[in-house]
């Protein structure tokens, strides 16, 4: 091969090698965010196709998106807002993800935790067991239910790191979603449950307002 040819092939290699480097960086997110996980539209997920989606909608209003710096300091380790008045989760991911998610919240006031805590504990196939106080409320209830369909916190929780047992789960009883139907936990659809757990880490910061 003559000096002209290896020239020519070395150019058209450079312009492959260009063109693959534009495709790549075409995808990339500023501030390190993974392509799949821009935040496009926050309230993408927000209720499943197959439940009640016109109750839920109806919540929300034109404002609902939040910016995290108004929050937290930093979401380095993520951030999970959750806001009792409008029953939504806010899940932000140091990767540039953005999720609102409609959840159940305390049925009043007494049962309400506000304030700022971590996530302490993650259960992937979580046990229940009623604390004194529901019992004391409610004689009637299972004193343990194990794993399985007929579990409060449906298919994984995450423990919060206030005094008592307060947690972030997901729920088998579907219609306590976007309602005032806890005994002080936030709950959520099993299909968003899944997605928290696996991103959020113990340490993650958590805003209960």
């Amino acid at each position: 091969m003559s000096e002209e040819e290896r020239s020519i092939g070395r150019r058209a290699f450079g312009k492959l090698a260009a063109g693959a480097a534009i495709g790549v960086a075409g995808l990339a997110i500023p501030g390190g965010a993974r392509a799949q996980d821009a935040p496009t539209d926050p309230l993408r997920d927000f209720v499943p196709d197959d439940q009640d989606k016109p109750r839920l909608m109806r919540r929300l209003s034109g404002s609902i998106s939040r910016n995290w710096q108004d929050y937290f300091s930093s979401i380095d380790n993520d951030a999970i807002l959750c806001d009792i008045n409008d029953r939504t989760l806010h899940y932000w991911g140091a990767d540039g993800f953005y999720r609102i998610y409609p959840t159940s919240v305390p049925m009043n006031g007494d049962l309400t935790r506000r304030g700022r805590t971590t996530i302490v504990l993650k259960r992937p196939d979580p046990e229940w067991r009623p604390t004194d106080n529901m019992i004391a409320r409610n004689p009637d209830l299972p004193r343990y239910v194990g794993p399985g369909p007929d579990n409060p916190l449906g298919i994984r929780a995450l423990n919060l790191g206030f005094p008592g047992a307060y947690r972030i789960h997901g729920t088998n009883d579907i219609r306590k979603i976007g309602r005032q139907s806890s005994n002080g936990c936030i709950g959520l659809f099993n299909e968003h449950i899944l997605v928290v757990y696996d991103r959020a880490q113990v340490g993650t910061p958590v805003l209960l307002i």
